[in-house]
């Protein structure tokens, strides 16, 4: 009754060629692809906007394209949020993918995660403690957390691939569980720990030692080549998380243990649309090189509500950059972000926020404005970046204006410069009623 369930990709930019090879080598019943963070879900609304074929993962054609064959041949099922805002157009082009390939697929598309139609001027956004009229961004979209009970209906159907769009992280590894296995969707202690297998899995490298390396300290091999983990679970819920033979990297208690906790504000009550999972008891044991037990996690009844997203449209960011380099070349950096300042504010007007980093010495938590650390004098390549929001495009512009002018009109020795302005979204969590949701599943056929 074991269950093989693999992780395809752990986020949207995630690398293509360890899926291909556990589709081929790794005897999958499944493998999920994880693509879809907040910021990803509003800039594909912004682009469906633009174009109603559009708001789907742009690499979806790529990284479909690499396992469909292996996976058709092995019967392994796919499943993926890659449909973003606009699951439908997936699907039809998952559709076109499949045909070219020439391959026989049944794809079952689910929707109804897209809620934007129920977000009001008095939407109440908790975190921010307003409501979206006073937040005075525009609404480019908003999405709910939906959890196993909108995929079973789809696996139901026996499909080659399910598509989806915000349907939570662990929700797309527990529903092939739950449907191969019979869980009832109230067996909270057996979703607890599929909801486990599932959060350990949805991060592709990071169990298999990616964010786990830490040298001198934490060694990982192979790192450049890592493999991307799956999973053998049994029908009560224990696993062994493992990775390929031939693969870089490692699967050990420790990575495990990190990853168990990555995100995890409770471990006693970590929240998904389909359990309150407690990992507070797990057992974690190492049975052999690249293979870890885990078990005893349980859980209990599901939230009441379902988490949603609300992006907004942000605007602009602006970034420009420019480098010194030889000896003073912090001093001159300084100067240079001091001279940005000064313009942005008496020359342009601009009285926002306006972050400056001096890259290679305080390039994090703006701590640039701090003034310069004590081995600044042993620094001899710094490079500014000067950041913003805006709504005006043409403030965006001014700030990229100011650092290109530094190449003449600021310290010695700048160079190297680089802008660009991108569309800028931001996104507030919201909850609401599960009754709300009406969840639809079409199946279409290459």
């Amino acid at each position: 009754m074991t269950l093989r369930i693999g992780a395809g990709a752990g986020f949207a930019g995630d690398r293509i060629a360890p899926a291909r090879d556990l589709a081929e080598r790794g005897r999958l019943d499944c493998i999920a692809f994880e693509c879809l963070a907040e910021r990803t879900l509003a800039y594909g609304h912004l682009q469906r906007a633009a174009d109603p074929n559009k708001g789907f993962h742009p690499l979806l054609d790529k990284r479909l394209g690499a396992v469909l064959a292996a996976c058709v041949k092995n019967g392994t099922t796919i499943v993926t949020n890659m449909g973003v805002a606009n699951p439908a157009a997936a699907g039809r082009a998952a559709v076109a993918l499949a045909q070219r390939l020439g391959l026989k697929l049944r794809i079952a598309v689910v929707t109804g995660d897209d809620i934007t139609a129920s977000v009001v001027p008095g939407t109440w956004l908790p975190e921010i403690g307003q409501t979206v009229q006073a937040h005075g961004l525009r609404v480019v979209g908003a999405n709910a957390y939906l959890g196993i009970e909108a995929l079973l209906p789809a696996l139901d159907e026996q499909p080659h691939l399910v598509i989806t769009g915000r349907v939570a992280d662990p929700s797309l590894f527990l529903a092939p569980l739950v449907h191969h296995f019979g869980w009832r969707q109230d067996d909270w202690a057996r979703l607890g720990a599929g909801t486990a297998v599932g959060h350990l899995l949805e991060c592709s490298m990071q169990v298999t030692g990616g964010y786990f390396a830490d040298p001198p300290h934490k060694v990982v091999p192979g790192i450049a080549h890592l493999g991307f983990p799956l999973a053998e679970v049994q029908a009560d819920g224990s696993a062994v998380v493992t990775k390929l033979d031939g693969t870089g990297g490692l699967v050990s208690e420790l990575t495990v243990k990190e990853q168990l906790l990555y995100e995890v504000h409770d471990p006693r009550a970590y929240l998904t649309p389909d359990v309150s999972a407690d990992f507070s008891q797990a057992r974690v044991v190492q049975q052999g090189p690249d293979r870890v037990a885990i078990a005893g996690i349980v859980g209990r009844a599901r939230p009441a509500q379902l988490k949603a997203i609300v992006g907004f449209d942000g605007g602009f960011l602006a970034e420009g950059e420019i480098s010194y380099a030889g000896p003073g070349a912090a001093g001159r950096a300084q100067l240079a972000a001091e001279i940005v300042r000064e313009r942005m504010r008496e020359v342009h007007g601009h009285t926002e926020a306006l972050r400056l980093d001096l890259i290679g010495l305080s390039a994090l938590h703006a701590t640039a404005s701090h003034g310069l650390p004590a081995h600044a004098e042993q620094c001899t390549d710094v490079r500014l970046r000067a950041a913003l929001r805006t709504p005006s495009r043409d403030m965006a512009e001014n700030l990229l204006e100011e650092v290109e002018s530094l190449w003449l009109g600021g310290p010695a020795g700048g160079g190297g410069y680089r802008g660009h302005i991108t569309p800028a979204v931001t996104t507030q969590p919201i909850y609401v009623d599960r009754d709300t949701i009406t969840v639809r599943t079409e199946l279409l056929l290459s």
